[in-house]
């Protein structure tokens, strides 16, 4: 019996380790030195780049890694032997996506990341809803007095503490 299809990409989790290591130092950019091998800075303090950082992502990744498209990668982490590998590698990815949820610039794009290349992330309708009516009930507490707040807490405690006399009665007449 022959094996069919095309050789694997990579024979060793060493050899692809290799590979991830070198998109992430590529993503760090370079900085431009001067002649004595200090960083340049332009008049406002920031640092000057040959060659300027780039956002970590798993389409990259999968570029760097030799992959035709980011789907490629996700298959290839399902080969048992490089899953940890893979999954360590796409962890760093989400890790920079999610760091950039706290910038106002990269918001936007990072929420889009996470819910499109990173389980647990997408929140369905279900969750959203009650994400709303949490806001709304903090929102009616919120806009009401403190001593209203107090007697709306005291009627429905006298309420429930009614029924509950009501029911424990039924009881014993029953």
């Amino acid at each position: 019996m022959s094996n069919v299809g095309r050789p694997p990409k990579y024979t060793s989790v060493e050899e692809i380790e290799d590979k991830i290591e070198q998109y992430f130092s590529s993503c760090e950019g370079e900085p431009l030195l001067d002649d004595k091998g200090k960083r340049v800075v332009n008049k406002f303090g920031y640092p000057c780049w040959e060659e300027a950082p780039k956002p970590p992502t798993i389409t990259g990744l999968a570029l760097a890694l030799g992959f035709a498209s980011r789907q490629a990668l996700l298959n290839y982490q399902g080969k048992k032997e490089f899953n940890d590998t893979i999954t360590r590698a796409k962890s760093r990815v989400e890790e920079y996506a999610e760091s950039r949820l706290f910038d106002r610039d990269g918001s936007n794009g990072a929420q889009f990341s996470l819910r499109n290349n990173f389980k647990g992330w997408n929140v369905d309708n279900e969750q959203k809803l009650e994400i709303e009516l949490l806001k709304l009930e903090s929102q009616v507490k919120d806009s009401q007095p403190a001593e209203e707040t107090e007697d709306n807490f005291m009627d429905a405690l006298n309420a429930q503490a009614a029924e509950v006399w009501e029911e424990s009665n039924g009881e014993e007449e029953g």
